[in-house]
């Protein structure tokens, strides 16, 4: 037989390699859901990505806990009566913080996405729309309240150690624990919608820093004009129109904190329900936008 006929023979046989369809358990949205939570979790502080990804998140976090822990040495080397910082005025003085690793964080949990287009993969599988933005909405929110929240509890440790009094630190660190968690669904909803818009992380870093600096400096400074002019009345209205002094206005109405308002006036209890309402509806508003813009995204 000559070789050429060999060789179409070989090419013709089909192999009966087994190939069976998938009988085992299905996981479905819900183990998606979950999956892409922790995963964009455990990104947001460079957990299983590269060393140079961790230096940033870790050192934004140590820098965030370092002053809880300074404060908590004195305290007890001293014999202090009440902390010199409270729980709730905590993140309002290391908002700067707070905001760079928003800034940095957020682009990076969905600019890669955006730049990659992996996106419409991710709803190739049994994932919808809501599902993504759920994870991530609340992935950037944990993580936020992570960073927020574990100086608190070292400052309440440390009050402990120190025998302040056990109701009050208790009081005290619940409220703050409020104040950080709501600071941390506002942060993680705004700077979401804002890195969602572009598929370039660097532009994302900076629009979502621009965002916060910018509306905070201006609101601060057209505050201060209208205290020194006497205008009192509108310091408080004034407070509305920046994320970090809407969340300052909301826990000086209903959490016992000290206003960093000028002059220390804060909003009153019927002020602070239009804050409390702001607050809600960006929040509602931040997840309403995400969802729109990743329909358009996902098709």
């Amino acid at each position: 037989m000559p070789p050429e006929t060999v060789t179409q023979q070989r090419a013709d046989v089909i192999h009966n390699i087994g190939y069976r369809h998938y009988e085992g358990p299905r996981l479905g949205r819900a183990y998606a859901r979950r999956s892409l939570f922790s995963q964009s979790l455990r990104g947001a502080y460079g957990l299983g990505r590269s060393a140079k990804s961790k230096v940033a998140p870790m050192l934004l976090f140590a820098v965030m806990c370092m002053p809880a822990a300074i404060i908590v040495a004195v305290a007890i080397a001293t014999n202090v009566d009440q902390l010199p910082v409270k729980y709730t005025r905590y993140a309002i003085m290391l908002q700067a913080v707070i905001g760079l690793y928003t800034a940095s964080q957020a682009p990076q949990s969905v600019s890669r996405d955006l730049r990659f287009k992996t996106v419409p993969l991710y709803f190739s599988r049994p994932i919808e729309t809501m599902d993504y933005v759920v994870a991530k909405f609340a992935a950037m929110a944990s993580a936020l309240f992570i960073l927020t929240g574990a100086p608190l509890l070292i400052l309440y440790a440390g009050a402990l150690l120190a025998k302040l009094d056990f109701a009050d630190q208790t009081k005290g660190f619940a409220q703050g624990l409020v104040s950080v968690a709501l600071l941390s669904l506002l942060f993680a909803g705004i700077s979401l919608v804002v890195a969602a818009l572009t598929p370039r992380r660097g532009f994302g870093v900076a629009a979502v820093i621009a965002l916060l600096t910018i509306s905070y400096g201006a609101v601060s400074a057209v505050q201060a004009i209208a205290w020194d002019q006497a205008n009192t009345g509108s310091v408080s209205w004034i407070g509305l129109f920046s994320p970090i002094t809407i969340i300052d206005g909301v826990q000086t109405a209903f959490l016992g904190a000290s206003s960093s308002f000028p002059g220390g006036v804060g909003p009153g209890t019927g002020t602070g329900l239009v804050y409390v309402l702001v607050l809600l509806g960006l929040i509602a508003g931040s997840y309403g936008l995400l969802m729109r813009r990743y329909r358009k995204v996902g098709l």
